[in-house]
């Protein structure tokens, strides 16, 4: 591994300043070491973007490792057209998505109704949203229990949309995408957040 926890990543003694095209360009030359500058540059970002796309905690890690070994493998595929950062964040993106799919093909199936906190915080956001309280952590609770029963395409994108607070071009940009792609499976994401809710309060009920 790069590192053996979240909480101790790699802590180079001296920060490499160089710009992200030198750090590049000294790894293909064979200065693997170089390599670091661009952890420590980017590993704070890489592990909020896995956080919001992996299903739990203890995978996080395992999801940024993948992406930087990636990253490493695929350092000279950068044209340098772009800025390294959206290169760097589209591989993310999409290894976020592929960890999501192959997620999808190995789980069962389940669907769970909603815990009492759970229902108390619809009820109240039913009456009065703005005095539910949208960051509540029964509110956080159930967008991560929606979300786990998601398809991953609508996962992704309603992560990136609404979670992350991008626009629909750069949504596209990191999915690969096109915009009407993007816009057709926002539209789809939220119906099935729909029906999963519908789905989720009625089991508590029958």
């Amino acid at each position: 591994m790069l590192w053996k926890s979240p909480a101790e990543p790699p802590q180079p003694t001296v920060a490499d300043e160089r710009p992200d095209a030198e750090l590049v360009a000294a790894v293909i030359a064979g200065d693997s070491a170089a390599f670091e500058g661009i952890v420590r540059r980017y590993q704070s970002r890489l592990f909020a973007t896995a956080r919001r796309h992996a299903r739990r905690e203890d995978e996080v890690a395992d999801l940024v490792q993948e992406i930087f070994l990636k990253a490493f493998s695929k350092l000279s595929t950068w044209r340098g057209n772009a800025p390294f950062e959206h290169w760097l964040m589209r591989l993310a993106v999409r290894t976020c998505y592929d960890a999501l799919r192959s997620h999808q093909r190995n789980r069962e199936h389940t669907v769970s109704s909603l815990a009492p906190e759970e229902t108390d915080w619809l009820e109240r956001h039913a009456v009065a949203a703005e005095a539910a309280g949208t960051d509540s952590a029964a509110a956080r609770t159930l967008v991560n229990r929606i979300l786990e029963q998601m398809s991953p395409a609508n996962r992704l994108v309603i992560t990136l949309l609404e979670l992350e607070d991008r626009p629909v071009k750069e949504i596209a940009a990191l999915t690969g995408w096109s915009v009407p792609l993007v816009k057709v499976r926002a539209f789809r994401a939220r119906a099935e957040m729909r029906r999963i809710l519908s789905r989720m309060t009625r089991d508590k009920f029958v």
